[in-house]
C-alpha cells in the first residue's frame, strides 16, 4: 500500500469489518421466521455444548479451583466457535444488528424481529439439548444424581439466586466481550485466527463469572431436571433470564457505540477532508 503503513493480509481493518458487518445485518435482516427460529435452535445447542463441556470439566475435584475454571472457560469456547465458523443464528452476538439502525441500513423493526425469533430459537434448540442430556442418563435421576447433574444443579440453583442488579450487570459485561469475540472473529480471514479472536474473550468472561443469557438457558434447565425440578421451577428460570438477557443488550449497544458507529463517522469525516 503506497504512502502509508502495510496493512497484515491476516486482518481486515476496522473500516473493512464495518462493511462486512454492515453486509451481514442486511442479510439476516431478509431471513424468513422459519429460518432464524432454525438457525436460533442450532445456535442454541451449540452454546448449550459448550455449556455441558464446562459442567462436565468443573464437576470433578482434584484440580486447583484456578485451573478448574480456566479449563471450564476454555471448553465453553467450542460453543461460540460453532455458531460463528459454520454459521446460525445467535442473539447475543445478533445485538451487533444495531449497527444497521446507527447507519441507517436496516429498519428497527426488522432488527427486533430478528431478534424475537432468534432468541426464541436459541431457548427451543437449548432446551431440547437440556432434555437430551438428561434423557441419556448423564445429568442421572433425582435419585441418584451423577457428579455432572450434581455440578448442574448447584449452577441453576446459584443463578435463580442471584438478585437483579448483580445479574443485570454480568449480562452487560459479559456481552461486550462476546460482541468484541464476534468482531475478532470478521476482522480474521482464516479459521485459526476466527478461533483465537473468539478465544480469549469468551474465555475470559466465563472465568470472570459474567452471565450469558442463551448459555444459561441450558444451565438452568439442565440443573432443575437433574433434581426433577424442570416443571415445577420452571418459570423461575426467568428471574435470571429476563436481567441477563436486559445486560446483554446493553452490552452489545455499549460496543456498537464505541467502534462501529465511531469508525464510520470517522471514516467520513475523512472523506470529507
Amino acid at each position: 500500500m503506497q504512502g502509508g503503513a502495510q496493512v497484515s493480509n491476516d486482518a481486515r481493518s476496522p473500516l473493512e469489518i464495518s462493511k462486512v458487518l454492515d453486509a451481514v445485518v442486511e442479510k439476516k435482516s431478509r431471513e424468513s421466521v422459519g429460518e432464524m427460529i432454525f438457525l436460533g435452535m442450532l445456535a442454541g445447542i451449540y452454546i448449550g455444548f459448550g455449556a455441558v463441556a464446562a459442567t462436565t470439566v468443573s464437576a470433578f475435584g482434584g484440580m486447583p479451583v484456578g485451573l478448574a475454571k480456566l479449563l471450564a472457560a476454555s471448553v465453553f469456547c467450542v460453543g461460540l466457535i460453532l455458531v460463528v465458523i459454520p454459521g446460525s443464528e445467535l442473539f447475543t452476538g445478533n445485538i451487533l444488528m444495531a449497527t444497521g439502525l446507527v447507519g441507517g441500513k436496516v429498519g428497527f423493526g426488522r432488527v427486533v424481529r430478528n431478534w424475537f425469533f432468534v432468541y426464541l430459537g436459541n431457548f427451543v434448540g437449548s432446551i431440547l439439548l437440556a432434555l437430551a442430556m438428561s434423557g441419556s442418563g448423564l445429568l442421572g435421576s433425582p435419585e441418584e444424581v451423577t457428579a455432572v447433574g450434581a455440578n448442574a444443579a448447584k449452577i441453576a440453583d446459584a443463578k435463580i439466586a442471584l438478585a437483579f442488579a448483580p445479574a443485570l450487570l454480568r449480562g452487560v459485561l459479559c456481552n461486550m466481550l462476546v460482541c468484541l469475540a464476534v468482531i475478532l472473529a470478521i476482522a480474521a480471514r482464516s479459521v485459526e485466527g476466527k478461533i483465537l479472536g473468539i478465544y480469549f474473550p469468551i474465555m475470559v468472561f466465563v472465568l470472570a463469572g459474567f452471565e450469558h443469557s442463551i448459555a444459561n438457558m441450558y444451565f438452568l434447565p439442565a440443573g432443575l431436571l437433574a433434581k426433577g425440578e424442570f416443571m415445577t421451577r420452571f418459570f423461575e428460570m426467568f428471574r435470571n433470564l429476563i436481567p441477563v438477557t436486559l445486560g446483554n443488550i446493553i452490552g452489545g449497544l455499549v460496543v456498537i457505540l464505541l467502534h462501529p458507529a465511531r469508525t464510520r463517522r470517522l471514516s467520513g469525516a475523512f472523506r470529507r477532508g
